[in-house]
């Protein structure tokens, strides 16, 4: 397999939006199609909430959409609109220089990532696990392992397949995610005894912790309450070279 190579001496599987950049999984949409902007921030809510499965949610955006985000509507939002949180990028070239296998774990589209990484604005990673509804099989020299993620529970699995076939046990692996959308993810990765890392930590991610006796071991950025607007300030002052320590723990 792809991620096959080098002999990694940890894992880091992060959720993107709102965890790595400040944006969402529907922007590109909401970018060519501002009107719908309240339905999919409604959407987004809900099955990062876990009031509804990512299924759904997918299903209800297929509704709305007139049709799929093409390659060149991609490119055009990524052209205007890419952004992450300070020190993403340096982290993740910090994880490869350091036998560190990082992997991007998202409900966000294959094709963004795809043409993020292609255009450069990603480092290439060895795992991307994300929703394959908007793809355009650009796959680069084939270095990058691609999983499909068609329900948040995906994330779970999509490390633990990672996780055994790098032959990595739980203890290095270090699991990083935002809102309810990633508890599944820290409900597993807390029975196999994974480090995990809140980032820009909301409520819905704490209070689904918090309802199921799961431990986050560490929080880095803002933690928001119940209703708490989050402050973009605070958020892009966050440099991610500082969880290189947290990292170095698992090592």
């Amino acid at each position: 397999m792809h991620s096959q190579g080098p002999n990694y001496r940890a894992i880091v599987s992060s959720d993107w939006n709102e965890c790595l950049a400040p944006t969402g999984p529907f922007d590109v949409i909401m970018f060519h199609h501002p009107e719908l902007a309240s339905d999919l921030m409604r959407i987004f809510q809900a099955y990062t909430g876990n009031r509804i499965s990512l299924g759904k949610a997918v299903a209800q955006l297929r509704k709305l959409l007139p049709g799929l985000v093409s390659r060149q509507e991609m490119d055009q939002y990524l052209e205007a609109s890419f952004k992450t949180y300070r020190g993403v990028t340096d982290l993740i070239r910090w994880c490869r220089e350091n036998e560190v296998l990082f992997m991007i774990n998202t409900t966000a589209f294959q094709g963004f990532c795809e043409r993020a990484m292609a255009k450069g604005l990603i480092p290439e990673v060895p795992v991307v696990s994300a929703h394959p509804l908007i793809r355009y099989g650009e796959r680069g020299e084939g270095r990058t392992r691609w999983m499909d993620l068609w329900e948040t529970s995906d994330k779970a699995l999509n490390t633990e397949l990672v996780m055994k076939d790098v032959g990595l046990g739980p203890e290095k692996v270090l699991i990083m995610g935002d809102s309810g959308g990633d508890g599944p993810h820290f409900q597993w990765g807390a029975s196999v005894g994974a480090r995990l890392v809140g980032s820009m930590t909301k409520a819905s991610l704490a209070g689904f912790c918090a309802e199921r006796g799961v431990k986050i071991h560490t929080f880095f950025g803002p933690v928001y309450k119940e209703g708490e607007a989050r402050d973009f300030d605070r958020e892009m002052a966050v440099d991610f070279m500082d969880l290189v320590p947290v990292i170095e723990e698992i090592l």
